[in-house]
């Protein structure tokens, strides 16, 4: 095993150093595509750590909790029962509303899940109380869908006028915008055409409430009035007239029944007060103290969230000449979720930048040379910029944890390539002082192969330490799982970059130079020491593992004394 695992590593580092023209122009290539898959990276808080769900809402008028879960919810339950992979399920039933949420496996398909559950929903067609409309899905938002909170204020505009504008401009404009998913508006008064029956009126002339109830819908319907046919032409018919404000409505002619006794000029306000009124308000909002209107803004499951963010407030840019016309004042970041991706992204990019900047001095203090500090410093954006190629090819979002994987990262990766450049540097020394010195590509490639073994030993090892990350199952599975594969593939593509570009960078930048004698003060300075320390280790070895032994084994009493919490997930339904 040790034989075919040293000859596959000779074949590629021989390859390497025997192209090294096409090496070069390969990792320069793919340094250039990695750069350019970090600019369509998505961007996010956290990873997708919520277990994939949808929500089914259905508006009951008028009904009360008891009928609404009775005639609503538990039809609707019985209904998507059954579903392939649905895990559990949540319901709840208040007044006028029913909404039904549930749970789907991880590892199941979320929008075929959706497909499924849209043809059960149309199995209830007819057997739901007259008068509810059909159950509709709430668009698919992630765990971090919340993007962006807007409130709009006026002290010249009444809340009615100001939840119109949010309701029919601001809204519409917004949900316009690619990667919004849903626009959920709170507080203002939402505007009616309120008939308010007379019942004295009512009484006098026999009417009933279905009378007015036509009355009013035949004064605002829209309907089809055919078309005529001539030898030449063909002509559509189209209704008009009608009633768009309260006073027109008010106009109506009120046709009463035979035995009503109601003159046949009566109309609508003759019997009711028609008028602009707010609904029953069941939501109320305010901005710095000042009633207004909130708009809350939810972006769509796998989208940007800096693209829609930036996309949102461009459309609001657009409609602030018109907002302000209307003396509106928009407040456009009472909640921004993109802040707090900004600025972690921002500190974990100068973390990044600062691991590498400690890197490199440790490197030339250690090497107390340019050249071969930069063939080591080399495998860092190699390395980070290919593991963020691959995240981004495989659906993961550059967050915090996936950033932070590679900050942990960071430090290892030059690891490889120190130990080769190390090596190849110190067999290249000797070779000066051969009487008959050896070819350089001989001498590189013996210095590779001489460390290369050890190397991949230690780079699988840690990668090791982090597979259980990967295997956590629940909702730290899926919160840390994207920081050990974010690790894991760092330290994989450093070890690439060590077999094969690093013995071609040292090929090109040390074979053909004169090299010092002596090793750098600083090695020669620690050896010293390292020496002294290790004689004195080795006079009493009973010691020293009776030292360890005690350590390890306090550590691992430690670990019954350390508080913990756990956290379990679960669905329900309500009937």
């Amino acid at each position: 095993m040790q034989t075919e695992q040293r000859g596959i590593l000779s074949a590629i580092v021989r390859f390497s150093l025997r192209f090294r023209g096409v090496i070069v122009a390969l990792a320069c290539v793919w340094l250039a595509y990695c750069a350019y898959s970090l600019t369509r990276a998505k961007y996010d808080v956290f990873p997708e750590f919520a277990t994939p769900q949808i929500v089914v809402q259905t508006l009951a008028p008028g009904l009360a909790p008891e009928q609404v879960e009775a005639l609503v919810t538990q039809p609707i339950e019985n209904a998507v029962n059954g579903v392939p992979g649905l895990e559990s399920l949540r319901s709840d039933s208040i007044q006028g509303l029913s909404v039904v949420t549930m749970y789907f496996s991880p590892r199941s398909n979320i929008y075929l899940n959706r497909q499924v559950l849209a043809e059960r929903l149309t199995t209830l067609v007819g057997k739901l109380p007259e008068g509810i409309p059909a159950p509709a899905m709430v668009p698919l938002t992630s765990s971090t869908g919340d993007l962006l909170t807007i409130g709009i204020t006026s002290d010249k505009r009444s809340l009615m006028e100001l939840r119109t504008l949010a309701d029919w401009t601001v809204k519409q404009r917004i949900l316009a915008v690619p990667g919004v998913a849903k626009v959920a508006v709170f507080g203002g008064d939402i505007k009616q055409f309120q008939v308010q029956p007379r019942i004295d009126q009512m009484r006098l002339y026999n009417l009933t409430m279905d009378d007015l109830l036509t009355a009013a819908r035949r004064a605002t319907g829209v309907r089809g009035a055919g078309f005529i046919d001539t030898p030449n032409q063909h002509f559509i018919l189209q209704t008009e007239g009608q009633s768009l404000t309260a006073v027109e409505l008010s106009r109506s002619t009120l046709v009463a029944g035979r035995d009503s006794g109601a003159p046949m000029n009566l109309t609508l306000g003759d019997v009711a007060r028609v008028t602009e009124a707010p609904e029953p308000p069941i939501s109320a909002a305010s901005i710095m103290g000042k009633p207004g209107v909130i708009l809350n803004v939810w972006v769509q499951y796998g989208a940007n969230t800096l693209e829609v963010t930036a996309g949102v407030e461009r459309s609001l840019d657009e409609l602030a000449p018109m907002l302000r016309a209307q003396e509106v004042a928009v407040s456009p970041r009472l909640f921004r979720a993109a802040n707090f991706i900004e600025k972690a992204l921002h500190r974990l990019k100068l973390s990044l930048l600062l691991g590498a900047a400690l890197v490199v001095a440790v490197l030339l203090l250690f090497l107390a040379d340019f050249r071969t500090a930069s063939i080591s410093v080399a495998a860092i954006p190699l390395s980070l910029l290919s593991a963020v190629s691959v995240l981004e090819y495989l659906g993961f979002s550059l967050n915090i944890m996936t950033l932070g994987g590679l900050a942990i990262a960071i430090g290892v990766v030059v690891d490889g390539a120190v130990i080769n450049v190390e090596n190849i540097l110190r067999r290249l020394r000797e070779n000066l002082h051969r009487d008959n010195p050896r070819p350089i590509f001989n001498v590189i490639f013996d210095a590779s192969i001489e460390v290369q073994g050890a190397v991949v030993y230690a780079i699988f090892a840690v990668a090791l330490v982090f597979v259980p990350v990967l295997t956590m199952s629940g909702l730290a599975g899926r919160l840390f799982s994207p920081l050990g594969i974010a690790y894991i593939l760092a330290i994989l593509f450093s070890l690439l970059a060590a077999i094969t570009v690093t013995p071609v960078m040292c090929f090109f930048l040390l074979g053909g130079r004169e090299l010092e004698k002596r090793e750098p003060p600083v090695v020669r300075w620690s050896k010293e020491r390292y020496r002294a320390l290790l004689l004195r280790v080795e006079r009493s070895p009973r010691a020293i593992i009776g030292a360890v032994g005690a350590g390890s084994i306090l550590g691992a009493a430690a670990l019954f004394f350390l508080a913990g919490n756990s956290c379990r997930s679960s669905g329900k339904g309500i009937s």
